[in-house]
């Protein structure tokens, strides 16, 4: 939820102007995490035995650099003093524990003299417990953060050692013995000052990468992708970047480490040096133990700086409907086979054709998933189950965790997520592991957690998505699910024509979802009809119930206007009390076998004097407009199972528009973040 960054630059002179510059755009790139409050620290001066300087505000990231420059020019701070060796941290948060406001934003201290700072992006479930012990001990809180216990727990810790005598620990021994104390789900940065010029990261649950940059000539000559030449200390001027996620990385180094669960990662001398946490060591042996160093392997990012740009477009979300026609493509890229003949026309996952016998076999198979990503599975839901003939239930993450709903050894469960991340299907997925049960991940972030820890599973390939409303991914989980269904069918004979046929509707799916594209005018104009309206109800069935509640999540996440989706079926049970001539209603009607049923809903609507605007395909608006008194808008027609990817364009424009309109900021929703990762 929230987002972490640190910059450490060594044996590289570096001017406090740079440092800062380095720190808020990381924290730019980090925003879709967490807007409303924010904060840095960087040393005062050279010598660390002055406390580091701490700047901490409510708003979003233009409002925190104001600040500081603010404060910078009053207490007459040297911007342009150098400093060989330097370590800054930031944060941008979501608040979860106290509003937001600079007391409450991080960093979080361990005291006025700052000796210990921390960033820190996830909840610590036992804090309570823990602030009461350090207020026994004499402590003093001044904020209402879950975090603040975590930098007095390392003050506490140091100075007991301190007073044992046993001076020699390490700062990452410290943050070791701190982690044993911890419960919950987070990644952490510490700052000291009685360890200047070092950084201690580690993570449980949360996601956090280190960057390195090499600045000799050598290194930028011939990169080496070596190991030890990557993480050794070995004096070279170096820049090292810790960050919760890849895009305030990038535009500095592609050379990257994913760090792994209950790992410690210390930053000293330009050199990174990685230990293995764990609970059961230091017991019996105490602090004065130091764990060995392991090996870690590299990855080279597979992303440019322009994914990460809004290009020609206003907001990433506008930027990211219209990538579609790309994403899909590259969703499907190299998984798609046809070739001359019908019998050649086939999928291809290579992530699960090792599996795909066991998930034939199952006896369920269990969509699991949050939000967005649980509509997308709810719209692949039917045509899995005509596929492979397995019944197909549908769970949401949160829900199946309170109800400890059965999950069986014969189950393949299945955990949809964008970013790999998220608090309750990773929670989800450990109690599917519990229960034996067959895992499969489909996500569109390499390396998360969901990817490590599945059996097997499908990257989207979607590209990066930064706006907090998901779109693009959205549309690939669609397709990605429907590719699952059509693999995990290969091997009936009696459905092949129906595969076949959606695997052509597959190939020109990018193309149909560009003419829709061409809508964005008209879904302008209807935004200006609706710009004063309230509330907004959204119909469908079949496959496009899915659809009806994905468009209206869209409305009510960026737009902030209440919006239903409500299956068509169950109109008369209740919704039906709610229409009048005031009451705007969507109502998707495409063709596909519940089409008949959808001109009766519109009939009824319409005798209630109901504000219709009806989505149909194209060359139906006669069929669906009942005397020509309602809106129309005609979409290109698909498979059916595809047509969920279509319909739900025009609801993302109208979302998007209406957003715009409205004044209010499209790529950052009120009280929302991009990745929800505390439960």
């Amino acid at each position: 939820m929230c987002g972490i960054f640190a910059y450490l630059n060594f044996n590289v002179s570096r001017q406090r102007r740079y440092i800062l510059e380095v720190l808020f755009n990381g924290l730019r790139r980090l925003e879709y995490r967490g807007y409303d409050s924010a904060g840095i620290s960087v040393d005062s001066a050279l010598n660390p035995a002055h406390p580091p300087l701490v700047f901490r505000q409510a708003g979003n990231i233009n409002s925190l650099v104001k600040a500081v420059y603010h404060e910078a020019s009053v207490m007459e701070l040297n911007l342009e003093e150098s400093f060989p060796m330097h370590a800054g941290i930031a944060h941008t948060r979501w608040a979860t524990h106290g509003e937001p406001s600079p007391r409450n934003s991080h960093p979080q201290t361990s005291d006025p003299g700052n000796e210990f700072l921390v960033v820190h992006n996830g909840i610590i479930t036992n804090y309570e417990v823990l602030k009461e012990t350090l207020v026994r001990h004499g402590f003093t809180f001044e904020s209402e953060t879950d975090t603040e216990v975590i930098a007095k727990l390392a003050k506490f810790i140091y100075n007991n050692t301190n007073e044992e005598g046993s001076s020699s620990m390490t700062f990452s021994q410290l943050i070791l013995e701190v982690m044993r104390h911890l419960e919950g789900a987070y990644a952490l940065i510490f700052k000291s000052r009685h360890f200047p010029h070092e950084l201690v990261a580690c993570k449980r649950g949360s996601p956090l990468l280190l960057g390195v940059k090499e600045l000799n000539e050598k290194a930028m000559a011939e990169p080496s992708f070596n190991d030890t030449d990557f993480l050794s200390s070995n004096g070279q001027p170096k820049e090292l970047f810790l960050s919760s996620d890849a895009s305030a990385v990038v535009e500095h180094t592609k050379k990257v480490l994913v760090i792994e669960d209950n790992e410690v990662v210390h930053l000293k001398d330009g050199g990174a040096f990685i230990f293995e946490f764990d609970n059961a060591k230091g017991e019996h042996g105490g602090t004065s133990v130091r764990p060995a160093s392991v090996q870690r392997a590299l990855s080279v990012l597979d992303m440019e700086v322009e994914q990460i740009n809004k290009g020609k477009y206003e907001h990433y979300m506008q930027k990211e409907i219209h990538e579609q026609p790309e994403s899909l493509t590259t969703t499907m890229r190299g998984r798609l086979l046809r070739g001359g003949s019908c019998k050649s026309k086939s999928v291809l996952l290579g992530g699960l054709k090792d599996h795909l016998k066991t998930i034939r076999r199952s006896r369920r198979i269990v969509f699991i998933g949050c939000g967005t990503s649980f509509n997308a599975a709810l719209a692949t839901r039917p045509i899995l189950e005509e596929l492979s003939g397995i019944p197909v239930t549908m769970e949401i993450a949160s829900d199946l965790l309170d109800r400890q709903g059965p999950i069986y050894r014969e189950d393949t469960t299945v955990f949809v997520s964008q970013s790999g991340e998220t608090a309750d299907t990773l929670q989800a997925l450990e109690y599917a592991l519990e229960n034996g049960a067959l895992c499969v991940g489909i996500t569109n972030t390499v390396g998360s957690a969901i990817a490590r820890n599945t059996h097997c599973g499908i990257h989207l390939n979607a590209g990066c998505e930064i706006g907090v409303a998901s779109t693009k991914a959205y549309t690939s989980q669609i397709v990605a699910m429907a590719m699952l269904a059509l693999a995990i069918g290969d091997d009936a004979i009696s459905s092949q024509a129906r595969r076949e046929a959606i695997i052509d509707g597959l190939f020109d799916l990018p193309g149909k979802v560009k003419e829709v594209l061409k809508l964005d005018e008209e879904m302008e104009d209807l935004a200006k009809l609706l710009i004063a309206e309230q509330s907004l109800l959204v119909f469908g069935r079949g496959y496009n119930y899915a659809t009806a509640l994905e468009g209206a999540l869209k409305v009510k996440e960026v737009a902030l206007m209440h919006t239903e989706g409500i299956l068509a079926g169950e109109m008369k049970h209740g919704p039906l009390a709610l229409v009048d001539e005031t009451l705007p209603i969507v109502v998707i009607a495409t063709r596909d076998a519940c089409f008949s049923k959808q001109q009766s809903v519109i009939q009824q609507l319409h005798a209630r004097k109901g504000r219709l605007i009806v989505m149909c395909s194209e060359g139906d608006a006669a069929s669906v407009c009942v005397g020509g008194s309602c809106r129309v808008i005609q979409v290109p027609r698909v498979q059916d199972c595809l047509q969920p990817v279509i319909n739900i364009v025009p609801l993302q424009l109208l979302a998007y528009h209406l957003t715009v309109l409205r004044g209010h900021n499209v790529d950052q929703p009120r009280n929302l973040a991009k990745s929800v990762t505390t439960q």
